[in-house]
């Protein structure tokens, strides 16, 4: 009888439980939730190369209207087939297939610097990729910005200076002897 007794206890007690103790409706609301997709996911979500931006990305906040703002450890430069400076912040508009009211980004042509305004990408996908530099609109092969890069903190040995850069643009011929005699 005593063992009667204690069970229907039991039984109460479990009930009890049961209702103060609400069971999640899922058993996924106790399993690891997923890490958020970091910026080099996004990017080719909307058809753009991963690798445009560096890998010292910290954190980044995308808005629902394309709008975003990624932050970096520190300024740094790299080095494609241009020399490009990244400020600690970088803000824009995220569309598919381009990046729009860019700032943030530099490229280095002829001992100047020059903000990038814009990145745009065919579509449907091509080889190339184009940067929008003021009024300039140049085009480059899209294979160099297909994987994340490292970033230098400063402009040091042969990233100071490219002379494969200076030779894409078609330039007087005195021009040329100055800088070769340089």
């Amino acid at each position: 009888m005593a063992a009667y007794y204690l069970n229907s206890h039991l039984g109460l007690a479990l009930i009890y439980l049961i209702f103060l103790f609400p069971i999640p409706k899922s058993l996924s609301a106790l399993e690891p939730q997923p890490a958020p997709p970091t910026v080099w996911d996004i990017l080719p979500q909307y058809g753009l190369p991963s690798g445009l931006l560096p890998s010292t990305v910290t954190d980044y906040v995308l808005h629902d209207d394309g709008r975003f703002v990624v932050m970096l450890a520190s300024p740094c430069y790299i080095q494609f087939d241009y020399l490009v400076y990244y400020e600690k912040t970088i803000t824009g508009k995220l569309g598919y297939g381009s990046i729009t009211d860019l700032k943030g980004i530099q490229v280095k042509r002829f001992f100047l610097w020059f903000d990038v305004d814009e990145i745009k990408v065919d579509l449907p996908p091509s080889d190339s990729i184009y940067f929008q530099v003021g009024f300039i609109n140049k085009k480059l092969d899209v294979d160099q910005f297909k994987t994340v890069h490292s970033c230098r903190d400063e402009v040091t040995g042969s990233c100071e200076y490219s002379w494969k850069s200076v030779l894409q643009l078609p330039m007087p011929t005195n021009e040329v002897q100055m800088l070769i005699t340089e």
